[in-house]
């Protein structure tokens, strides 16, 4: 079996890196990216975090024995960075196709001449190259035990996510009868992209369940269910899925989740975790996903959501709904809200969206916070109506985005219903240039491994 690798790259980073490449004369370009590297999965995932682009007739010269090459000067510069800063080396060319991407004889002849040394250098990261089409990518990674991986799938992460491959074809199984109406909307292969998606639900209360009924009806073909809670009486009327006897017995809302999954599509994989967002070996089983809906309400959740999509370059939404009263207990707003998050863009810090003095409360126990005057608050209004127009209009999205079927918007926004004025507010999200979270020099952008999650003790 041949060895693969993935890439993941935000659509900004992307952009700059193709229309260097296809400037639209013809011609070869050069570039070199530094990538984070996560080694979760069974194929390790490059994470683009600097693009560097090769000046031609400085940085990029007529070749000795290849038609172009990068300068010594210009490799020196870069693989010497990436060892500094624990990154992966990759090296960057284009060839003028479109569907089809490979490198030449005269590259891999290249590679086995340059790379050995290089190893060398980065001690212990890997090294590579890339060479793109127009509408393709390949890869020749180099890893520090001797072995050699080709790209399986390069994914860009913008509100759309695009997915590229070299070029190799790969058959679609039949589709069942159950979703022929909605493939006459985006096809059998949007259909095997759903089938072969893996999401991530954080929180499986009144949005949460609905998320994962609405899903599991699309045909997504595996799941994370992340929820420690258990079903109470008073859940009854915003829980989708839960029974009375749930309340009676306790039934975990991962076990109903799953359950209501499993009776939409049997042959969903669904992976349950019974405990909180926030711990280590919770988080990082949610590290392979395709996709993640936040739908729990501590900021705790919003810390390590947030940490999760920069720094492993994951997509995803943070969702809600919210029932505000003033000081006299009228009610002031009834809100539903939809705020995708992407690595690049403005995050859930950037937008003061993580309250630092309630994600101090959330680390004492409930003893604690009396002693300390906290208190320990009244649970939120929460209405089933509410919860499924935010559940609906982000799942809308993710079918929209991530099956790329409509244009790459040049905004994003947060999506925000008020229901007593009757109105839909798009929300420009505000983007910190010096964020240490989401910001291309900050400390967790498309770090992969090298740098720990937020994680809580125990």
């Amino acid at each position: 079996m041949i060895k693969k690798c993935q890439l993941r790259i935000a659509r900004a980073d992307f952009e700059i890196l193709f229309h260097h490449l296809f400037p639209g004369d013809k011609d070869e370009h050069g570039a070199v990216l530094l990538a984070g590297l996560s080694q979760v999965g069974e194929e390790p995932v490059l994470l683009i975090r600097e693009v560097h682009l090769a000046i031609d007739g400085i940085d990029y010269v007529e070749g000795t024995i290849g038609y172009r090459q990068l300068t010594a000067q210009f490799i020196h510069r870069y693989i010497t960075r990436a060892r500094d800063e624990r990154l992966v080396y990759l090296a960057v060319h284009n060839h003028d196709s479109d569907w089809e991407a490979g490198f030449s004889s005269i590259d891999i002849r290249s590679h086995e001449r340059g790379y050995p040394a290089l190893l060398q250098i980065a001690r212990g990261m890997p090294v590579g190259a890339l060479v793109f089409g127009k509408r393709a990518i390949e890869a020749d990674l180099w890893l520090p035990g001797g072995s050699r991986l080709s790209l399986d799938q390069a994914v860009v992460i913008g509100n759309t996510i695009r997915k590229l491959t070299p070029g190799t074809t790969h058959s679609i199984r039949s589709i069942s009868e159950i979703y022929e109406r909605q493939t006459r909307m985006f096809g059998k292969e949007g259909q095997a992209e759903l089938n072969n998606c893996t999401v991530g639900i954080i929180g499986l209360g009144g949005i949460g369940s609905i998320l994962a009924e609405y899903l599991s009806r699309l045909g997504v073909g595996e799941f994370y269910l992340v929820d420690g809670d258990h079903v109470e009486e008073s859940n009854l009327s915003r829980v989708v899925g839960a029974l009375p006897k749930d309340a009676e017995k306790g039934t975990l809302k991962v076990a109903v989740a799953e359950r209501l999954i499993k009776m939409a599509n049997p042959s969903a994989i669904v992976n349950v975790i019974a405990d909180d967002f926030a711990r280590k070996s919770v988080s990082s089983s949610l590290l392979t996903c395709d996709y993640l809906f936040l739908a729990a309400d501590s900021m705790r959740a919003r810390l390590m959501f947030n940490a999760i999509v920069h720094q492993y370059l994951i997509p995803g939404v943070q969702l809600g709904s919210k029932v505000c009263f003033s000081p006299k207990g009228t009610l002031t707003d009834i809100l539903s809200l939809n705020r995708p998050v992407r690595p690049g863009h403005g995050c859930l810090w950037c937008n003061q969206l993580i309250d630092t003095t309630t994600l101090a409360k959330e680390s004492k126990t409930d003893e604690e916070r009396k002693q300390q005057a906290y208190g320990v608050e009244e649970p939120n209004p929460s209405v089933i109506s509410l919860n499924a127009i935010a559940a609906a209009h982000a799942v809308n999205d993710f079918l929209l985005n991530y099956l790329d079927l409509r244009p790459e918007a040049t905004e994003y926004y947060y999506e925000q219903f008020q229901f007593l004025t009757n109105k839909r507010t798009l929300v420009i999200p505000r983007l910190d240039s010096d964020c240490s979270e989401c910001s291309a020099t900050g400390l967790r952008f498309a770090r992969g491994d090298s740098v720990d999650l937020p994680y809580i003790e125990g």
